[in-house]
């Protein structure tokens, strides 16, 4: 049975509700996201050698030991070789970053047309891993430079991965907003190129088309669920690709949108507490989550404008429970084959089954034997040997 792999229910750390804007895409939305750049994203990603669909997994132990209608597990850790969902967003902001200042098209740049011009501009980033990864392969793919920023807690596994794709990594102390900020201020010092996933008052662009590339997963989901969603438990970093899913999800599903579930870590709970003071309020991170790509104290200006009109609850969780969450994936105990989740994954399945541990929480979110609930894999083994010393037990 899935519980087992827990010595005792996990719990939800922390929760608000919220009332979600209801009806159609609003114009205000559109006119900030506007469904153009989201459907451009897709016909670009989908052309690209190698893309193919991530699997639809059906988690029918997790359902059925909930008394849940469907369980159903977007699995993201073989996406174009690059290990999670990040490989939409970076890669393809780079690239249509290098197609408007060159004056070619995406197909262009991917052909290797930039030449000389392209070895002339320097893209840059700061990560916990996996966007890092994801602008540096960009950058390969287009011809171009790309240096990045990582703070003082991402592993070195991840740090080499990125190496190996040809860009200059630099490791700066302190968290992961430390490094926007060196990233940020020597990005403008040197004429370089940012390009990041999270945005800030007077940089929207970038991060936009970062978002517009991951709205492709909910386009994926929609088209390989057959039945509608009712739920949708997706966590949040800075909140780019919670922003994603629920842009796609409203421009095509309007009133009949699946709830939105926001899924926090305790020590990063940066969207929760925006939510609460209802601004963009950044929190302090004391303590670094295991979740490293969830280890983020800033919301994205962009994302959050788009989260507070749309999600219709916020949950934080605590890392305890998060290698149990991963060896039951890995083992099979929750349906769908052996998964193999990276920690930022295990935060969906989690906050699902916490929030069924809790009467309460579970009636206030309506999740009964109707419900069709979607979780996002977001990363495989990233780091292998951490992920191989989690799954073991160590």
């Amino acid at each position: 049975m899935p519980l087992n792999h827990y010595r005792q229910p996990p719990k939800i750390t922390d929760h608000l509700a919220s009332t979600p804007v209801p009806g159609a895409y609003p114009s205000r939305l559109e006119a900030l996201f506007p469904r153009a750049l989201s459907d451009a994203a897709i016909a670009e990603i989908r052309a690209w050698p190698g893309y193919a669909p991530t699997p639809l997994l059906s988690l029918d132990r997790i359902s059925g030991a909930l008394g849940l209608s469907a369980v159903l597990y977007k699995d993201e850790s073989k996406r174009f070789g690059l290990g999670s969902f990040k490989a939409l967003g970076g890669a393809y902001a780079v690239i249509r970053l290098m197609a408007d200042r060159l004056g070619l098209s995406t197909a262009e740049i991917r052909a290797g047309r930039a030449g000389e011009r392209g070895k002339a501009i320097t893209v840059t980033t700061a990560t916990d891993g996996n966007h890092g990864r994801s602008v540096a392969w960009g950058a390969k793919l287009g011809g171009c430079r790309c240096r990045v920023y990582i703070h003082a807690a991402v592993s070195e596994g991840r740090a080499k991965a990125i190496e190996a794709l040809g860009a200059e990594v630099v490791r700066i102390e302190g968290s992961y907003d430390d490094a926007v900020r060196i990233c940020t201020q020597e990005s403008a010092r040197n004429g370089w190129q940012m390009v990041s996933d999270t945005s800030f008052e007077g940089y929207l662009e970038i991060p936009r088309q970062v978002m517009a590339g991951y709205t492709l997963l909910a386009r994926e989901a929609i088209e390989q669920a057959g039945e509608p969603f009712t739920h949708v438990f997706i966590q949040a970093g800075v909140g780019g690709l919670a922003a994603a899913m629920a842009i796609r999800f409203w421009m095509e599903l309007g009133e009949k949108r699946p709830r939105l579930v926001i899924v926090e870590s305790e020590h990063a709970a940066c969207v929760l507490a925006s939510a609460r003071r209802g601004r963009a309020t950044p929190v302090r991170i004391r303590h670094e989550t295991m979740m490293s790509g969830l280890s983020c104290g800033a919301v994205s200006l962009l994302a959050w404008e788009i989260l507070r009109r749309a999600a219709s609850h916020f949950v934080t969780i605590p890392d305890a429970p998060v290698p149990a969450t991963m060896r039951m994936l890995a083992s099979g105990a929750a349906g769908g084959g052996n998964i193999e989740a990276g920690e930022c994954s295990a935060a969906g399945p989690l906050a699902l089954i916490a929030t069924c541990c809790n009467a309460g929480l579970r009636a206030a979110m309506e999740l009964d034997t109707s419900s069709r609930v979607l979780l996002i894999g977001t990363e495989g083994a990233t780091d292998p040997e951490i992920y191989r010393r989690v799954v073991a037990g160590g």
